[in-house]
């Protein structure tokens, strides 16, 4: 009995693997949705409902692509206030998933039947959509940010030339045969406890970056496990720390090779 039990988890873990997560620390702490608020509006960008935050009129946009919660994670709205109030960028962070973040507790839409409909090359099309209509608006300068699920959006956006950088935090599924497709500068910032990206992994990605001369920044948060950067705990000043590093590292990219180029 346990031997089948233990082969079902592997089963599910797989197919989890196999459609873009880094197994049960993709679904660690999940966000409360409810009352979800922030300093910005939703309006319709591309055709999906967005949050978006900053000056309206702004020439340089940034958009953060989410994890499998959605875009109404509280967490993920602060940071997006935090990178347009800091440094003036026209933050974008679009509804990917129509209405249907990842809900734990639904069984009858478990991970693998939930994927089928929301998986990251229906994330990477929308995206597209959501740059075609920023630039329509007169926006000249696109960075994108991804976590977990979104990491792996992002990085298929940065194998074109669609935005001038990019950010994966914590990103599930990202391989090596897609780092070695990247083009544009690119920053991946990593826990040191996780699955789907380890550090062996990540060392891996820089040499192959640098190599193909792709401006890059690795870094390895010590302590920490996949997912930190956006389901971090507020009363746990370590995990916020270590976070609000890791936004500030971002920031800093963005502002590099976004803003001031």
């Amino acid at each position: 009995m346990f031997t089948i039990v233990l082969h079902l988890l592997c089963v599910t873990l797989c197919l989890q693997l196999q459609q873009g997560l880094s197994g049960p620390q993709c679904l660690e702490h999940p966000p409360n949705l409810n009352g979800t608020s922030g300093a910005g509006s939703v309006i319709k960008v591309g055709g999906l409902k967005a949050y978006v935050t900053g000056p309206p009129r702004s020439k340089v946009a940034i958009i953060l692509a989410s994890d499998v919660f959605g875009y109404e994670a509280p967490n993920l709205r602060k940071i997006a206030d935090k990178v347009a109030s800091t440094a003036g960028f026209h933050v974008v962070v679009p509804d990917f998933f129509y209405g249907e973040p990842y809900n734990p507790n639904n069984t009858q839409r478990n991970m693998t039947v939930w994927l089928k409909d929301h998986g990251t090359d229906k994330g990477f099309e929308d995206a597209k959509r959501v740059i075609a209509s920023l630039r329509n608006k007169g926006v000249s300068r696109i960075g994108a940010a991804g976590f977990c699920w979104g990491g792996k959006v992002v990085s298929e956006l940065a194998k074109g030339y669609y935005t001038k950088a990019a950010v994966l935090l914590h990103p599930s599924r990202v391989t090596l045969d897609d780092i070695k497709a990247v083009k544009t500068p690119i920053s991946i910032l990593v826990a040191q406890f996780d699955n789907g990206t380890p550090p062996a992994l990540m060392k891996q990605f820089q040499e192959v970056l640098t190599t193909n001369k792709v401006d890059n920044f690795v870094k390895i948060f010590p302590g920490v496990s996949h997912g930190w950067a956006v389901r971090y705990a507020e009363d746990n000043a370590t995990a916020v720390k270590s976070a609000n590093e890791a936004h500030q590292d971002m920031l800093n990219w963005f502002t590099k090779y976004v803003q001031k180029r």
